[in-house]
């Protein structure tokens, strides 16, 4: 387990900026169908895929979304950050094996806490594969966490 601080809302500055890796791996692939019922065989049947215009199996859209939303509430601004709405582009697609960065910018400090964030996604080869920004309400105080780890899960 690792401790985060959060940046309360009085003191985010624009221009702020953060970023959230991870590698995509086919546990990844195999665990987020499952968990979002997504099981079109271009994420997992290798031959329906190479059939396809990708060539090769590719991460489900959402997962890069999933990552954006990982790294507004571990990173910035952290926990206790809600999110309000996202907006997201896919640029190009993501493959097993891609380690995708998040980059986060503070765009605009609104009223009631509310801020814009840019959520771009990056590949190792800083391709843009998601070009996209986010309306969060940020935390009103500091504070600092334990971010649990998550439960090892089985293949069933």
């Amino acid at each position: 387990m690792s401790q985060v601080t959060n940046t309360p809302y009085e003191a985010l500055e624009v221009g702020d900026k953060a970023e959230y890796k991870k590698s995509v791996e086919e546990r990844d692939i195999q665990l987020f169908a499952a968990m979002s019922g997504d099981h079109n065989p271009v994420h997992l049947d290798a031959e329906f895929a190479a059939k396809s215009m990708f060539r090769e199996r590719i991460a489900h859209g959402m997962f890069s979304g999933a990552l954006i939303s990982a790294a507004v509430a571990c990173t910035l601004p952290g926990p206790g950050t809600i999110y309000l709405g996202q907006q997201m582009s896919f640029q190009k697609p993501v493959k097993i094996g891609d380690t995708l960065t998040v980059r986060l910018e503070i765009l605009e400090k609104l009223p009631k806490f509310k801020v814009r964030i840019a959520t771009n996604v990056y590949n190792q080869n800083d391709e843009l594969v998601v070009a996209g920004e986010a309306e969060i309400l940020a935390p009103r105080k500091q504070q600092t966490v334990e971010l649990v780890s998550p439960p090892n899960f089985v293949a069933s």
